[in-house]
């Protein structure tokens, strides 16, 4: 057993640090419960990376009130974490006059959700922001924009453990009690946890722990997208997101540029009940390149790098309607345990808001001490491809491991593969190494510096060749020698 916690959050997301990141501002013993090796294998990771500006959503609705909060503290953020976003703007693209009508309704209902700088544009104006667009007309959100949700998650994970918290990697909750005395016992794959508060923030489990918790009665299904990556020549002739005119409970397929440079196309959205299954259909790739060609003509089969897909928790009523983020202590059956029910989109935008919102529910019931020695601000793993000449020069005479690239493609170098391998948070995945320096995220996918990454880890963390895995258990990426040494 375990120290007793104070907290325990269930879920080491992007809700599940950001909560995390939060509660650390306080004089708490904080842990954070993680069935994956490493923070945003899922929902958080597998998403279009876009920085919502909350007029898509429901008048007085949590996600409306938390999206336009979340989208005015981003700047803030970035510059705190030290994490990539651009507030680039986005366009919804309309043709006909239901489109507009559409558009009218929408930037209306932006406007009295707190959006900012919305409105309405004719095709010259349109083409002068996305040239390479199809389309008579748009709403234009000026201060939409779009993150990299790997380092951001990561960002707030390694803030919150600076300031105290631990992470528990490969300890999926499997059972949860209460003592007498009001303490919570959670069994996990990793071992047993004690703690006087715990909060669901577990994503694509939250019905789960929230059943573990006595809450019972949610009903949360899975929206699966599939997308497709493009390679960075197609960058430049996307400059923002480019949205068709959104329905009533789906965005549509759209075409988003990444803060890399590349190109996602996608998602589409099929209604599932397997919520581990990411494979990606030949058809549905067909189908979103062929949607998404009506916006974007400059999708070809060429430029295909990659395919991916995520899937996002949706809390339905018995009716199948989408309901409101939930966000609740229940005293009478689970006091002292902060349930967080349906967090899908806009989750990453908003996901500070509601970590402040879900402490603040907490701190209505105890009193909490703010820690003096907090800090909000965590140096990210510098990105030596985006320096000056001047800067690298400098770097490499500061550390030679500056001069020897790893990773062609995206010409990540030796110094930055080898911060990512000593992280604070203890993660050794070679795609835990990927998302923290971009390495295997190029056009070749690996090809060239996969094993060099692989060697890298064995050699700095001591460890087998037969331990090194992927992504998670089971994902070895080696299983022996293939011949004995003479």
């Amino acid at each position: 057993m375990k120290p007793l916690y104070d907290v325990l959050v269930i879920g080491g997301g992007v809700i599940g640090s950001a909560i995390a990141r939060e509660l650390s501002r306080y004089d708490l013993r904080i842990g954070v419960l993680e069935k994956n090796l490493d923070v945003c294998y899922e929902t958080s990771g597998r998403n279009s990376a876009v920085v919502h500006g909350g007029f898509a959503y429901d008048t007085g609705s949590l996600k409306a009130m938390f999206c336009v909060e979340g989208n005015r503290m981003m700047g803030e953020l970035a510059k705190e974490l030290d994490f990539p976003f651009q507030r680039c703007g986005k366009v919804l693209v309309g043709n006909t006059d239901e489109d507009m009508e559409t558009l009218k309704r929408t930037l209306a209902q932006g406007e009295k959700n707190g959006a900012s700088g919305l409105e309405l544009i004719d095709e010259e104006r349109l083409h002068e922001l996305v040239p390479a667009v199809v389309g008579k007309f748009a709403m234009f959100s000026p201060q939409s924009g779009i993150l990299d949700p790997f380092q951001y998650t990561v960002a707030l994970a390694e803030n919150a453990c600076q300031n105290g918290a631990e992470y528990f990697f490969d300890s999926e909750v499997t059972d949860i009690r209460q003592n007498p005395d009001g303490h919570y016992l959670i069994s996990t794959s990793g071992g047993e946890f004690a703690c006087r508060w715990v909060i669901n923030a577990a994503g694509l489990g939250c019905k789960k722990i929230s059943d573990m918790l006595g809450i019972t009665g949610y009903h949360v299904i899975g929206s699966k997208g599939d997308y497709i990556i493009l390679d960075k020549r197609t960058g430049p002739l996307l400059p923002m997101p480019v949205y068709p005119v959104p329905s009533n409970t789906y965005m549509g397929i759209h075409v988003t540029n990444t803060i890399d440079g590349n190109v996602i196309v996608g998602p589409n959205a099929e209604m599932v009940s397997d919520f581990t299954y990411y494979g990606v259909p030949q058809e549905n790739m067909d189908y979103l390149a062929d949607s998404a060609s009506r916006l974007w003509p400059h999708i070809h089969k060429a430029d295909y790098i990659r395919n991916y897909s995520g899937i996002l928790p949706k809390w339905v009523d018995e009716n199948g309607v989408i309901q409101d983020f939930k966000i609740e202590i229940r005293d009478d059956l689970a006091p002292h345990a902060v349930n967080l029910v349906g967090i899908e989109s806009p989750g990453l935008t908003a996901a500070v808001p509601i970590a402040r919102h879900a402490v603040s529910l907490m701190k209505e019931r105890e009193t909490l001490r703010e820690k003096p020695d907090f800090n909000p601000c965590r140096k990210g793993i510098v990105r030596f491809e985006s320096l000056s000449l001047e800067e690298k020069a400098r770097l490499i005479e500061e550390n030679p491991d500056y001069g020897e690239v790893i990773c062609r493609c995206e010409k990540v170098t030796k110094a930055e593969i080898l911060q990512a391998i000593h992280n604070c948070l203890g993660v050794s995945t070679m795609a835990g190494i990927k998302y923290r320096t971009r390495s295997m995220m190029g056009r070749c996918q690996g090809g060239y510096c996969q094993m060099r990454l692989e060697q890298m880890i064995e050699e700095e963390l001591g460890k087998k060749e037969t331990e090194i895995v992927y992504a998670r258990q089971g994902s070895q990426v080696l299983f022996g020698k293939v011949r004995k040494e003479a």
